[in-house]
């Protein structure tokens, strides 16, 4: 009997000393917080109904913005690597093409739901949406077709076979087409959205790389990269009007609906060129920030944005703004590293820019063309230390370029430092006697 009492308290003993010192998960800290899931955003859809931007990029997960408020209301569940999203207005549903699992993603509009998943080709690239039709057309770049999608029931109605990766599509309202840009091939493929058959084939410059449409006079421009011009081409007759010599490597094309120009961003040139919509001259050639990469325009104050990438070496980059009337330089402004994507929200005014390398968005006041906030939209950390004399923990995120301070009682964040610019941040350590903390930046060379 002795010996089972002793054997009890033994067992007791080593049970309560066992749940005493047993770990169990107290809280979750995010940082910067719960709505955060991507990186190298490079990506952009504006919903006009709900007046919510999307955000893609790589990690899973696409990141919608409240238009009014700027700040991030969701966290979609998206396919690994989003490379186009585009918004369906008269169905008010969202998708999010998506390379990694070669499928395209439905969400709701109003909700934020994904209410389904379509297979699709190889690496889909891009999406266009054809009103008249209800369609949806996605273009798979390593298959080298175009998917057809009907929207009201979510499913493939047919693929058609195009040129060698097909990288950009644009819908024609006027003529009810639709022109897919084949890099590889240096062509435009022409698709009949009615009976989705391919109606021609245009031969362009060598390497086109974007499209855009000029509904006043019916016309397509072609950027073509390699040969440094812009063909034109006719929207009724599908044959070339002229090709117009721009800025070396043209990468990005935007229609200005209030005065009829397009305007070219070119990148090595660091310019960017404006085209006459009616008579297909060069009007001006503006300088612009280094590597201008993408371009949007803003009808409700008459300017255009270009964004500006700038190099891996300095992760720089910035944003011009140009006067649509007077095609004057009105301004630059500071955003975070790589700008390379754009959106306009004309419902309150903004311009939302994607920070490539900073993992961030920008968002623009277009009166003023200042900077309201930046949103952070993902990070990855990578590093965690602890300060016993204040009790502090200091998380170190490398996607995000900063270092998140959490105060050791409350759980709470106290703040965030930038320090290492593009994934550079890698390591920390405490110094103790002099109550500092150390973050050695990878790329940069410095602490």
């Amino acid at each position: 009997m002795q010996r089972f009492k002793l054997f009890l308290l033994v067992t007791l003993h080593f049970a309560l000393v066992t749940t005493l010192s047993a770990q169990w998960l107290e809280t979750t800290i995010y940082v910067p917080d719960s709505l955060c899931g991507i990186y190298c955003p490079s990506v952009y859809a504006y919903n006009a109904t709900n007046n919510k931007i999307y955000v893609g990029g790589t990690g899973g997960y696409v990141i919608v913005i409240d238009g009014e408020t700027d700040q991030k209301i969701a966290k979609i569940p998206a396919g690994q690597g989003t490379t186009a999203i585009c918004w369906n207005s008269l169905n008010n549903k969202v998708y999010f093409a998506n390379w990694e699992s070669r499928d395209v993603i439905v969400v709701d509009g109003a909700t934020n739901q994904v209410v389904a998943t379509i297979p699709v080709g190889y690496d889909p690239s891009n999406l266009v949406y054809n009103p008249t039709n209800n369609k949806l057309y996605c273009a798979n770049s390593y298959s080298d077709d175009v998917s057809v999608i009907d929207v009201a029931t979510n499913r493939v109605i047919t693929t058609i076979q195009v040129g060698n990766l097909p990288c950009d599509l644009i819908y024609n309202p006027t003529s009810n087409k639709v022109y897919c840009v084949n890099a590889w091939s240096d062509n435009v493929t022409v698709i009949d959205g009615a009976t989705n058959s391919v109606i021609a084939t245009i031969p362009v410059g060598d390497e086109p790389w974007a499209l855009v449409y000029n509904p006043t006079n019916n016309k397509i421009y072609c950027a073509n990269s390699y040969t440094d011009n812009v063909t034109v081409i006719d929207g009724a007759t599908n044959s070339i009007i002229t090709t117009i010599p721009v800025g070396t490597s043209p990468r990005a094309l935007v229609w200005n609906s209030t005065n009829n120009k397009v305007y070219c961003a070119n990148w090595y040139s660091n310019t960017v060129t404006v085209i006459d919509g009616a008579a297909d001259s060069v009007i001006t050639t503006i300088q612009s920030g280094s590597s201008p990469y993408a371009l949007v325009y803003n009808p409700t104050n008459n300017k255009i944005y270009c964004a500006n990438f700038g190099d891996y070496a300095t992760y720089d980059g910035d944003i011009t703004v140009i006067d649509g009337a007077t095609d004057s330089l009105i301004a630059t402004i500071t955003v975070g590293s790589n700008p390379g994507s754009l959106v306009c929200s004309p419902t309150n005014n903004k311009i939302y820019c994607a920070n490539f390398g900073s993992v961030d968005v920008t968002v623009i006041n277009s009166v003023t063309d200042s900077v309201i906030t930046t949103i952070p939209v993902g990070t990855w950390p990578g590093a965690l230390v602890w300060n016993s004399i204040n009790n502090k923990v200091y998380s170190l995120n490398s996607g995000s370029n900063n270092v998140t301070v959490i105060d050791g009682q409350t759980n709470q964040v106290i703040t965030t430092i930038q320090v290492g610019r593009n994934y550079q941040p890698s390591v920390l350590t405490y110094n103790s006697t002099n109550n500092k903390v150390y973050c050695a930046n990878w790329y940069s060379n410095t602490v």
